[in-house]
């Protein structure tokens, strides 16, 4: 793994009134993880493999376990995104959705919703 920080951190605006700061980067090899962890105590991971990388861990089990809910949500410009809610957030994730004229497609932390989208190719 090879970490690369930025300092001072790249800002930028993602929405009207909000900003991010990039603060680095991380290269990892075939068969190496990262652990992001919130102060809760929840922890949402991600794997590099040889063909690319498993975003998250399995929504309706590990993730779900770890307090995150993921949910699949399409914004104002028709772009979809998958988002990870820490559960007890969902208002203010709601409120976000709202004011950026976002919406929720899906849940994707239970069976009934997942099985709703499993079509299969």
């Amino acid at each position: 793994m090879k970490v690369t920080r930025k300092d001072p951190p790249r800002m930028f605006a993602v929405a009207e009134g909000r900003e991010l700061r990039d603060c680095g980067t991380v290269a990892l090899e075939p068969g190496e993880q990262v652990t992001f962890v919130l102060p809760s105590g929840a922890e949402y991971d991600v794997a590099r493999t040889r063909w690319g990388f498993y975003a998250t861990p399995s929504l309706n089990a590990r993730l779900a376990g770890q307090g995150l809910r993921g949910t699949l949500v399409r914004n104002a410009q028709g772009k979809y995104y998958v988002m990870l809610v820490e559960r007890g957030s969902e208002d203010a994730f709601a409120e976000d959705l709202r004011s950026q004229g976002s919406r929720l497609v899906s849940w994707l932390d239970d069976e009934a919703s997942l099985a709703a989208l499993d079509h299969g190719p």
